[in-house]
């Protein structure tokens, strides 16, 4: 008996030790720029962490995209540039944009034709393994936010 209760003691640690802060991350507002001809579409989003864990997000990836990559887009000495990151910052209890002139998902290669109003996926994964689906309202190019 007392193996019995010493093993599923240690597969509940076990599977609380997998457990993902992930249902205590919301996203809203979730919107792409759709530019002409197959080029990259950016997506912009907010996150919340309702966790009391700090998490960064890690990477990401869309059914509809061959390839998306987490991006910051910046302006030094008057040039703008836009570079891949690894990772990227998702205090406990705190909030971040995705937001033109900043960090944003660079979706590559789309798999069909995307237009405005079309409703892309793209799921996140944070530092913990966990997974953020977000559903971005397709926006012509010249779209500066979700509903403008």
């Amino acid at each position: 008996m007392m193996v019995r209760s010493l093993a599923l003691a240690l597969l509940l640690a076990s599977s609380a030790t997998h457990a993902t802060d992930a249902a205590n991350v919301a996203v809203t507002n979730g919107w792409i720029r759709v530019l002409p001809g197959g080029l990259p579409a950016g997506g912009y989003l907010n996150f919340e962490n309702g966790s009391d864990h700090a998490l960064s997000i890690v990477g990401a990836e869309s059914p509809d995209y061959a390839s998306a990559m987490i991006h910051r887009s910046s302006t030094d000495g008057g040039m703008g540039r836009m570079e891949m990151v690894d990772s990227v910052a998702l205090p406990a209890k705190g909030k971040l944009a995705f937001a033109p002139g900043g960090y944003h998902v660079m979706l590559m290669q789309p798999k069909h034709a995307v237009n405005p109003g079309d409703k892309v996926t793209v799921t996140f994964t944070l530092s913990d393994g966990g997974k953020i689906p977000a559903t971005l309202r397709a926006r012509p190019a010249n779209a500066t936010g979700p509903t403008d």
